[in-house]
């Protein structure tokens, strides 16, 4: 069939691959991919035969790591979104609110299934504690960015 619509992975993997030669309307902030975050995997072993001093090196330069390519990410997806729009045609959405139901409702049914497993729902309850915690404050914190961004924009952002 037509793809009439993409939203992969963020917004350089999707050009990279090349999603809008095939599509030219694409979706953004879906709950299935909310946030990134970028893993370094060691070998227990590897790490705990390390001297302290060394274990701290690999702990600090890791998190370095990581902040620097959250950071290079950034700015990376910002510039490659704005290619997609001016220079590839596409028009970008925010995934709408009735889609944006339909994937809880969609959890909602699958959650269940999952937590029969001890060790999934041990995880999932870990998740939702941290989540009601975290969004929580996050939610009540942060600014209205929208209103900031159409202050100095004007007309520019189209919820």
């Amino acid at each position: 069939g037509v793809i009439d619509a993409f939203e992969f992975n963020n917004p350089s993997s999707d050009k990279d691959f090349g999603a809008h030669d095939v599509a030219k309307n694409y979706y953004l902030s879906s709950y299935h991919q909310a946030s990134e975050s970028f893993e370094f995997l060691f070998s227990r072993s590897f790490v705990e035969d390390l001297d302290p001093d060394l274990q701290a090196i690999l702990k600090y330069g890791v998190e370095a790591a990581s902040t620097a390519n959250t950071a290079k990410a950034m700015n990376r997806y910002s510039a490659d979104l704005e290619w997609l729009q001016t220079e590839a045609g596409v028009t970008v959405h925010r995934t709408s609110k009735d889609i944006l139901d339909a994937q809880l409702k969609a959890w909602d049914k699958l959650i269940p299934e999952l937590e029969q497993d001890p060790f999934m729902k041990k995880t999932l309850d870990s998740q939702r504690e941290w989540v009601d915690r975290v969004a929580f404050y996050e939610l009540m914190n942060a600014p209205d960015l929208a209103l900031a961004y159409d202050h100095y924009f004007p007309g520019k952002l189209k919820l």
